[in-house]
């Protein structure tokens, strides 16, 4: 195998069960995956990417139903955190530091619960254990008919101004950096096909199946929540999760918001790497 050049990116495609995963990847040694969040794509992690990979080998990609990978169905079960596992298999990475953000925050807690063989680390931020039902509860016909209301008074209200209101709800948690990141977070949203929010959704986050396995298992993987101080962001001062990990603490950054990657990489950087760092 011709070996890569420092720096190159290899982009490709891995089969998962049902579609397959867009990936890209550079960089040599420890495994660090980076998890993007809901509406996102790969690009958020732009200014992780190829820091990062002076010194590890990072893998980026676009969860299903989102960026270029396979777009979702309303009949097919699947979770992100099964997926994730599958990228893993194909790349042969038995173990790897996780970084989640929102969204991929759920799927690394959902990994802690499920898969924690499979994780060197965990760096959650901005959202770790969602507290919704799993797999094992379906929806059943009361919720089908209140997403069907949601769904019909979305398309009333139109997806262009959903987006607006979600793209601005994310601008408005962030703290005084946070024009640097105007640009490419509406591009991200706009390019978004919006299928979520438009269909009746299986449970692709595993939550509380994954959660009641996380407090029974006491996983001793290294967690870091990380959290972004300003005055439109909200979180818990002690967020539940950490009482099940034992080698799990919080760190939380100040003068950011919900997208605190993108709106103050150095720092948020700074942090990821001294976790890897005293993990190593």
């Amino acid at each position: 195998m011709q070996a890569r050049r420092p720096g190159e990116i290899r982009s490709a495609y891995v089969g998962v069960d049902h579609g397959t995963l867009y990936y890209e990847e550079c960089g040599e040694g420890q495994p660090v995956i980076l998890v993007h969040g809901h509406s996102l794509d790969h690009r958020m992690w732009d200014g992780q990417f190829a820091d990062l990979a002076r010194d590890y080998r990072v893998i980026r990609y676009d969860l299903r139903g989102y960026g270029l990978s396979s777009p979702q169905t309303e009949d097919f079960q699947f979770t992100h955190v099964e997926d994730l596992v599958a990228l893993m298999d194909s790349l042969h990475i038995e173990k790897a530091h996780v970084v989640g953000l929102s969204l991929g925050g759920y799927i690394g807690a959902d990994m802690l619960g499920w898969f924690p063989e499979r994780m060197l680390s965990a760096f959650l931020a901005s959202g770790n254990v969602r507290m919704s039902p799993g797999p094992s509860e379906p929806m059943d016909a009361e919720e089908a008919a209140r997403r069907d209301r949601e769904i019909a008074e979305l398309k009333r209200k139109g997806v262009d101004v959903m987006k607006r209101e979600w793209f601005e709800g994310l601008m408005k948690s962030g703290g005084s950096r946070r024009e640097r990141m105007r640009k490419p977070l509406w591009q991200m949203i706009q390019d978004w096909d919006a299928w979520q929010p438009l269909h009746k959704e299986v449970r692709v986050v595993a939550g509380k199946d994954a959660f009641r396995q996380l407090k029974t298992r006491k996983s001793d993987v290294p967690v870091l929540i990380v959290e972004g101080k300003s005055p439109g962001n909200k979180f818990p001062e002690h967020p539940e999760i950490l009482d099940y990990l034992p080698n799990g603490r919080m760190l939380v950054l100040e003068d950011c918001g919900h997208m605190m990657n993108m709106e103050r990489p150095e720092e948020f950087n700074k942090a990821l790497r001294e976790f890897i760092s005293k993990v190593e």
